[in-house]
């Protein structure tokens, strides 16, 4: 393999990398109609069932989501509503953040839109001949409306639930902290009847099957259900695979988590470790699926109360409030299998910002250290193509010399390989070595929440957003082409317009790129530019077209 073909396999396996997560992207579940009403079928024992009869009127219907009475609740990071149907958590905006497709619009994580609704609910199972005893996520509570803020340290929202008959009351609260993303649900259940009833309460996220809006097509990252054990550790599971029965999913644990993933994003609830707990996903109704736990409390005694507890992580994957959150909820702030290197890589970039205080110059010293860091290895790479581009003239003569006599011409090349005391294989392996890292630093530049909304300079208002007015992606181009001209040229016409068709193909899809890739490809073509003139300079052409050993 020659340098030329080199390049060209590292940008084919670039260009497959993307088009494979695009892939991903593909044969997403259509949308549900608006209206169309949810499966009334229970999903892994967790009902879908209609109010119970508690003495007040059944609600409206919004969709597949009844809408009642709610309380609106702002902190220092969340603009929140809960319903008192259910006690669900029906709207969760994030301050500090906004949908990727419009600037000026608040990121709703959480949502109750007929047409693609994400929400947090909770409840008790429904067991045989106890309809009605515990309220699902379809009872009603009774709930004081209005708007709560946070004025001190914490936040609670009481709602409570009886039922007259059987003497059964569940006392709810959410509590909410200033500067957490974590929501506590905290449920005091008092049976003030004659018979003892089973506890298993479920606490789960229903979310549609699609990215979020304005995610890049060229872009993949995962959304769908996530879930975190100690034994099987990390894993996805992809509303495709659900939705065609390739993922009835349960795993029975004491400890871990489950939840939502998106994009910068997670929701997930996290129970208490030590108590055995089953955790499900499941497909509830076209584009409409469920991630969740439930958990057995035993047996509630006549005139015995009991306390429960559960939390919820709904905010961005900020690395050090994931750590904190909970075991394993790191993770998803995804690197896939190159971590090992993209995690550090991150840990330099931050320490990088905290100094600069901006996050696209932190991309640009990071790129000019990893440069500077990879110069002794890039250079050996750079120092064979210098090489081979001196031996062009001559290899471009053998060929017309031997023509198709395939034999004599890689004969008469290895003689001049040997006399040039040429290595045709210079350039590869220390470009190979590389690659991995530059992958990784892509990886963490696609994960890292913290450019979302960062500006740069200028124009550049959101390092996670594409280049409004093209210029990084123009700049990259032309940096790419004028890459291609230092490099050594292949004697094979085809080739040579493959490669000089290149950086037009890649500036086309750079257009589409977060403006913070885009910056650090083009800083790190700019440094390789002049990595490789220097070179070229020192061993390039000498007198008769000859490779300049001389020169040191």
């Amino acid at each position: 393999m020659d340098t030329q073909r080199l390049i060209l396999f590292v940008v084919f396996s670039f260009s497959l990398l993307l088009l494979w997560e695009a892939w991903q992207n593909k044969d997403r579940v259509p949308l549900a109609p608006a209206g169309q009403e949810a499966s009334t079928q229970a999903a892994n024992g967790v009902p879908a069932a209609t109010p119970a009869q508690t003495g007040q009127a059944a609600p409206q219907q919004a969709g597949t989501l009844a809408v009642g009475a709610r309380a609106i609740v702002e902190t220092d990071v969340f603009r929140a509503e809960i319903d008192a149907n259910g006690g669900d958590l029906r709207k969760l905006e994030l301050i500090g953040y906004h949908e990727l497709d419009n600037a000026k619009k608040g990121l709703m994580l959480l949502k109750d839109e007929a047409a693609s609704p994400y929400v947090a609910q909770n409840g008790f199972t429904v067991f045989n001949g106890q309809q009605g005893m515990l309220p699902t996520h379809k009872d009603v509570f009774q709930l004081t409306p209005g708007v709560y803020k946070l004025s001190g340290d914490t936040l609670a929202i009481p709602m409570t639930w009886r039922n007259p008959e059987t003497g059964l009351t569940v006392e709810r609260t959410y509590v909410f902290r200033r500067g957490s993303y974590e929501i506590e649900l905290v449920q005091k259940i008092s049976n003030g009847g004659s018979q003892p009833v089973q506890l298993e309460s479920y606490a789960q996220l229903v979310r549609h099957g699609r990215a979020p809006a304005g995610e890049s097509k060229f872009l993949y990252t995962f959304t769908g259900p996530v879930v975190y054990t100690d034994a099987a550790k990390f894993q996805k599971i992809k509303f495709e695979d659900i939705a065609d029965g390739d993922a009835e999913f349960q795993k029975t644990a004491k400890d871990g988590w489950v939840g939502m993933l998106q994009h910068h994003f997670v929701a997930a609830w996290l129970p208490k470790a030590g108590a055995p707990r089953t955790y499900y996903a499941d497909k509830l109704d076209k584009d409409l699926y469920s991630s969740g736990y439930k958990q057995l409390h035993g047996q509630l005694a006549p005139g015995q109360t009991v306390s429960l507890s559960t939390r919820l992580y709904a905010g961005p994957q900020i690395q050090r409030t994931l750590e904190a959150a909970a075991p394993g909820l790191d993770l998803t702030r995804d690197y896939g299998w190159l971590t090992p290197i993209a995690a550090p890589m991150f840990w330099v970039l931050e320490k990088i910002h905290g100094f600069v205080g901006n996050w696209g110059w932190a991309i640009v010293i990071f790129t000019v250290l990893l440069k500077l860091a990879l110069w002794p290895l890039s250079a050996s790479g750079y120092k064979g193509m210098a090489q081979m581009r001196a031996l062009a003239p001559r290899l471009q003569k053998m060929k017309e010399m031997y023509g198709d006599d395939r034999q004599k011409l890689h004969q008469a090349m290895a003689d001049l390989y040997k006399k040039e005391k040429v290595n045709p294989l210079g350039g590869c392996m220390p470009i190979l070595m590389q690659i991995p890292i530059f992958i990784a630093l892509y990886y963490v530049l696609i994960a890292a929440v913290e450019m979302r909304g960062a500006p740069w300079l200028g124009w550049i208002t959101d390092l996670s957003a594409p280049d409004p007015f093209y210029v990084l992606p123009v700049l990259m181009g032309i940096s790419s082409i004028i890459q291609v001209k230092l490099n050594p040229t292949p004697p094979d016409p085809m080739q040579a317009r493959i490669m000089m068709a290149m950086p037009i193909v890649f500036s086309v899809m750079f257009i589409f790129f977060a403006s913070g890739l885009v910056l650090y490809w083009l800083v790190n073509n700019i440094l390789s530019i002049a990595q490789q003139w220097a070179m070229n300079k020192k061993y390039g052409e000498g007198a008769g077209g000859k490779p300049a050993h001389a020169k040191k």
